[in-house]
């Protein structure tokens, strides 16, 4: 097998699984930023508090209630923080 040949397969291998990876990774905090990003929006601009950070976090691994709670607790309205904790989950 010539060298040229065999450093293509590596490198389209190597692209393959990085490329993977990156499209993968990315939807597992996708969820959380949306759940962030909507409590970001009641705030008009205002960027959220790491106990939001943490609600929606909560949330993303199936704590629905205690989402809602802490983020009701961070001054979240119960509206808002029971579609973002919905948004975390899917």
């Amino acid at each position: 097998m010539r060298t040229s040949t065999r450093i293509a397969g590596v490198l389209s291998g190597l692209a393959l699984v990085l490329g993977g990876a990156a499209f993968t990774a990315p939807a597992a905090h996708a969820d959380v930023s949306a759940c962030i990003n909507q409590v970001e929006r009641e705030l008009q601009g205002g960027e959220a508090p790491e106990a939001v950070r943490t609600a929606c976090s909560v949330g993303y691994s199936g704590g629905h209630e205690e989402c809602v709670s802490g983020l009701t607790k961070s001054g979240v309205t119960n509206g808002t923080a029971v579609s973002a904790c919905k948004v975390s989950v899917q």
